[in-house]
């Protein structure tokens, strides 16, 4: 019988390892892959937790050899710095707060990582994500749902996926917790089997926001502009809408001896608002660029469950179609900090049923 080839994507951290070991005692012909994606010497701070660096990618070579499989680090840094870093960088100047987590996986590992699956003739991919795909023969198509490990669940990352993408790809890890994993990794004598997890934004290596700002952006780029109440009073001036965003109550530069947040960022008239706590809150919101994963008919009003950002409650939400790109979802209670640019991912219990992009909260008149 001849084996399946999968290429596996290899951060060098614990769940990936495990992931690999998985597949080949599976029997697939596993071959691993770590992508080079940025310039980590870029302004590192000791003890910054990212993921991807060259450190990594050593790990990453080390587990492949001792679990006997081929390894290949791949220079992906071009793909990279157009698709994830700048695409960061234009929303926060357009007063928008992105995910870059959800646009790596989208494009680097489920499109440029596919592609080079395909070159090495490769059958699938595999990632040490904790979430489940599942083929429905009743239904005939993929249906992406929740990791069992409900602590360690990435699913909210892969709402972007299409059908022709699922069916070509494992998730290793989506039947089993976080601790079995490490227990896994201990039990084959693998290095990183208590390897902490990255925590922080992989390219922005000095923790700092502005800095990096600082070091990618022109000077044209940083507009000072009014911070307003939300009667449209002038209460101060802003460093440049880039440096704020929703729900934000530190570094807003205005000593007023209340506890104000931004609850507002307008960049066509370059303007940040502040209120109170419960200026933050928000009965529904408008999504846009939506993928719906399930294939069957999407009904003009549904009810499910919507996750506004990755590990918050889920939010008991009903919701219209505007098109089938683009819907109007309300809140069942108000919900706080709705923030544009964030990812909003529905859910029928564990099954993901899609998810779009949060183009701006809404609230009651």
């Amino acid at each position: 019988m001849i084996k399946k080839r999968i290429v596996i994507a290899m951060s060098g951290g614990v769940d990936s390892s495990v992931a690999a070991f998985l597949l080949k005692e599976q029997g697939y012909e596993v071959i691993g892959i770590s992508m080079n994606l940025w310039d980590y010497s870029e302004g590192i701070e000791a003890g910054f937790g990212g993921c991807c660096s060259l450190e990594d990618i050593h790990d990453a070579k080390k587990v492949a050899w001792s679990i006997d499989i081929p390894h290949y680090s791949v220079n992906f840094r071009e793909e990279f710095k157009k698709e994830v870093v700048d695409y960061f960088i234009r929303e926060y100047i357009n007063g928008r707060t992105p995910n870059p987590c959800v646009i790596c996986n989208d494009r680097m590992k489920f499109y440029h990582l596919l592609k080079l699956a395909d070159e090495l003739g490769a059958d699938y991919i595999a990632t040490g994500h904790y979430a489940r795909n599942v083929y429905d023969d009743s239904k005939g198509y993929n249906i992406l749902m929740k990791g069992v490990d409900q602590f360690k669940d990435q699913s909210y990352f892969l709402f972007g996926l299409k059908q022709w993408q699922l069916s070509r790809i494992i998730f290793p890890l989506g039947g089993i917790t976080k601790s079995e994993v490490r227990s896994i990794a201990s039990s084959i004598g693998l290095k990183v089997a208590e390897k902490k997890e990255s925590q922080d934004i992989c390219f922005i290596t000095e923790r700092d926001h502005e800095k990096f700002f600082r070091r990618h952006l022109s000077q044209g780029d940083y507009r000072t502009g009014k911070i307003v109440d939300k009667n449209g009073r002038i209460l101060g001036y802003h460093r440049g809408i880039h440096l704020y965003t929703i729900g934000q109550r530190k570094g807003i530069g205005l000593r007023t001896g209340q506890r104000l947040y931004v609850t507002d960022i307008n960049s066509a008239e370059n303007t940040i608002t502040i209120g109170e706590i419960n200026d933050l809150l928000f009965n529904g919101l408008i999504a846009e660029n939506i993928n719906w994963i399930f294939a069957g008919r999407i009904p003009e009003r549904f009810n499910c469950e919507a996750v506004i950002r990755f590990r918050s409650k889920p939010i008991r939400s009903s919701v219209k179609l505007i098109d089938r790109g683009s819907c109007e979802v309300i809140f069942d209670v108000p919900a706080r900090s709705v923030t544009p640019g964030q990812a909003v991912v529905f859910y029928d219990g564990d099954i993901v049923l899609g998810g779009g992009w949060i183009k701006k909260g809404l609230r009651k008149e």
